[in-house]
């Protein structure tokens, strides 16, 4: 899975005062809708393009592209979509935005700017066309065309020719010479072939792939990992996503790996966080790889290392976690590692609630990870009614970490979270994360803020809101649509 499409978050200043729910979310439990810009920029920023437990990848896209009708705002759905790409990364609905509004607006001045504002990188052309030519076929229209080969002109022979899929059905040329972008002396070596190999580890390990023979292939792998490993040629990052590759081709420099992996300064330098070391963990437990369990303890001692990247918030915290059926899978994963993120560099409360919530407490002397992994889960229904009636201090914050898909009690707590600020004297700020970026809210209230889905940038988007509750809504706003 490309690492733009990990889990990210939106933030809304919700309406203030206590309106009434005013819909029904997917459990059937009373919920608060939010705008169909917000619904749109929280899908945006969510959205996997697969299976959910509520909503499949066909749902998900047909969501997309009713939001967009919804809006009624090309220049909006486009500013969205490179919010998206350029601000958090995301790929794949930012080419399907593309796509869209290339079906939908015509004659927009601003359309060929934006198409070429959009790309960041030359595979960017080769998706949105490709998504463009699956669901609409041809002709492509020219302002989209102009826009992409206006993108493809800015790329030097490096970036085509690291990205040219040389070997795909859809080549980086096909697309060249169907878009015909302004020649340059890349691309007219692009054309005819000349371009030299990218010189990336990358590039490397394909070269690597190509040998005549399978054995021969597989030497050259074990070579090519073996070196980036042993000179130290990967980022942290890098390392991270290559585990199963290193393991799997180079098991003899396993150590090195755990030494690299285990390097507290190369931690603090990557400013890595808890929850980024996640899909390394869930590679080594789903294979019989050469050395896992040495890898996982040094990503136990890794993940303890990145601690001291999250930053301290001050005040005191509770962490609500979500541990009814509907968590099962990665939302559960991320919740359970936030939450003993949370409790550990902060000493935070943790709380779990299902049908009803109780306080939990984590033992100290655990590992980060193994504390996240001891987190009961007890399935059960979901009643957001139940943190609040439970609490029994003061916070000065609340994190909620949920799919938002209350219905015990009626769904939305409007009155337990009212009763709860009267009893304590105490208006806390409540940071409310939809995993799964469902669409309905549950916390219309003032000082609280409803950030759908999950970003590896989240403490950077917290720090924001304590200090300035709009600041994020700015940094929307003020993204540069070119015309």
């Amino acid at each position: 899975m490309e690492a733009t499409m990990a889990k990210f978050s939106i933030l809304n200043v919700l309406s203030r005062g206590s309106p009434a729910p005013n819909t029904v979310n997917f459990a059937g439990g009373l919920a608060f809708t939010s705008t169909a810009k917000l619904e749109l920029v929280s899908v945006l920023l969510t959205t996997f393009l697969e299976d959910e437990f509520y909503r499949t990848e066909q749902q998900t896209t047909a969501k997309i592209r009713e939001l967009i009708v919804k809006v009624g705002d090309p220049r909006f759905v486009a500013k969205a979509a490179l919010y998206a790409r350029h601000t958090y990364g995301m790929r794949s609905v930012s080419h399907l935005v593309a796509g869209e509004l290339a079906k939908s607006v015509k004659s927009a001045r601003w359309t060929k700017a934006f198409y070429a504002q959009v790309v960041r990188r030359p595979d960017d052309v080769l998706e949105t066309l490709g998504y463009y030519l699956a669901v609409y076929g041809r002709p492509v229209p020219n302002s989209l065309k102009k826009g992409l080969g206006a993108a493809l002109a800015r790329f030097d022979e490096h970036q085509l020719a690291k990205y040219r899929r040389e070997h795909g059905v859809f080549k980086l040329v096909d697309a060249v010479n169907l878009v015909r972008p302004p020649s340059t002396p890349a691309l007219s070596k692009l054309v005819r072939g000349e371009l030299a190999p990218a010189q990336t580890w990358e590039t490397k390990l394909t070269q690597a792939g190509a040998a005549e023979t399978t054995a021969q292939a597989a030497t050259a792998k074990a070579q090519a990992w073996g070196e980036l490993v042993r000179d130290r040629k990967l980022g942290y990052l890098a390392l991270l996503r290559n585990v199963r590759n290193i393991l799997t081709h180079a098991p003899e420099w396993s150590g090195e790996l755990c030494r690299q992996l285990a390097d507290e300064s190369a931690v603090r330098r990557a400013l890595v966080f808890p929850f980024q070391f996640l899909s390394a963990v869930e590679v080594l437990k789903q294979g019989n790889l050469s050395g896992a369990a040495d890898v996982m303890a040094a990503l136990n001692t890794a993940i303890d290392h990145s601690l001291a990247n999250v930053p301290d918030f001050g005040g005191k915290t509770l962490v609500a976690l979500d541990s009814s059926g509907s968590m099962a899978g990665r939302p559960q994963t991320i919740g359970s590692l936030f939450a003993a993120t949370l409790v550990k560099a902060s000493g935070a409360d943790l709380m779990l609630f299902s049908d009803d919530a109780r306080y939990v407490s984590l033992n100290r002397r655990d590992t980060t990870l193994t504390a996240a992994q001891g987190i009961p889960f007890i399935s059960g229904g979901t009643n957001f009614n139940a943190i609040f009636q439970r609490a029994n201090r003061a916070y000065d914050r609340i994190v909620i970490l949920s799919d938002m898909q209350g219905w015990i009690g009626g769904g939305a707590p409007v009155e337990a979270f009212r009763d709860y600020k009267m009893r304590h004297a105490v208006t806390p700020r409540i940071y409310s994360f939809d995993l799964k970026g469902c669409g309905t809210l549950q916390f219309p209230q003032e000082r609280v803020y409803c950030l759908a889905g999950w970003n590896d940038r989240v403490f950077e988007m917290m720090q924001k809101l304590d200090r300035d509750p709009e600041a994020l809504i700015r940094d929307v706003e003020a993204v540069a649509l070119a015309d």
